[in-house]
């Protein structure tokens, strides 16, 4: 049997830590918006899922995007059901960090959101984001929607050209239909954590490079800044 020998291993269904029926308890109010954090959420509003590291300044892109009725931060991606905190980190779990975004596309849009995805962190790094490391920091856009698929696929291509022309190498970033009910929500002290630390820890940083999103058919891209 094959064990894990680095943080930057992926794990597979069998050996998966066993995880547990009941969900880890959270809160039930985002504590800057004042929205619920959970279901039922306003009719005609939709979710979206995406991993970019470290999910406290992940989640505080979202949060302050017009049109955002909600965000939470969890875990997505792996087999484990209701992992902890520690479970994930342990990369046993097969979960990446997430954020949950709940948003009202008569304000906004989903290619609005990818924008912010894309611009928010370093995509053409693995398992990791910046100084974390590890496969719970690998980014990854989940879709709830075959609408949003075809979206994250295009943007995808689009960003990948212009991230070249600029020196960065290829995305790596997973793209995956969010399984039925797998978004597991975090621990209550994980949410909105940036808001209640305001001077806590955040390793994200993006490439500096404009995602292409939104340019007008015809228009030329905005020139990306050379890569230090």
């Amino acid at each position: 049997m094959r064990f894990l020998t680095r943080k930057t291993d992926m794990v597979d269904a069998d050996r998966a830590l066993a995880g547990r029926a009941q969900p880890i308890p959270t809160s039930t109010t985002h504590d800057v918006l004042g929205t619920p954090l959970k279901p039922p959420f306003p009719a005609g509003h939709e979710t979206a899922v995406f991993g970019l590291g470290c999910f406290w300044g992940a989640e505080r892109i979202f949060w302050q995007a017009p049109g955002v009725h909600t965000t939470a931060v969890g875990y997505a991606g792996g087999f484990t059901p209701n992992p902890t905190y520690e479970e994930v980190c342990s990369t046993q779990t097969g979960h990446t960090e997430v954020v949950l975004v709940v948003f009202d596309p008569a304000r906004t849009s989903y290619d609005a959101l990818l924008k912010l995805f894309w611009e928010g962190h370093d995509p053409t790094q693995g398992m990791r984001q910046g100084n974390d490391v590890g496969t719970q920091y690998r980014s990854a856009i989940y879709w709830t929607s075959d609408a949003q698929r075809d979206a994250a696929l295009a943007s995808r291509e689009a960003y990948q050209q212009t991230l070249a022309q600029a020196g960065y190498g290829e995305i790596t970033t997973e793209i995956a239909q969010l399984a039925p009910d797998g978004f597991y929500y975090a621990e209550d002290y994980h949410q909105q954590y940036l808001a209640k630390n305001p001077f806590g820890y955040c390793g994200l940083g993006g490439t500096g490079v404009s995602c292409p999103i939104g340019v007008g058919a015809g228009a030329p891209p905005p020139a990306p800044p050379a890569r230090a």
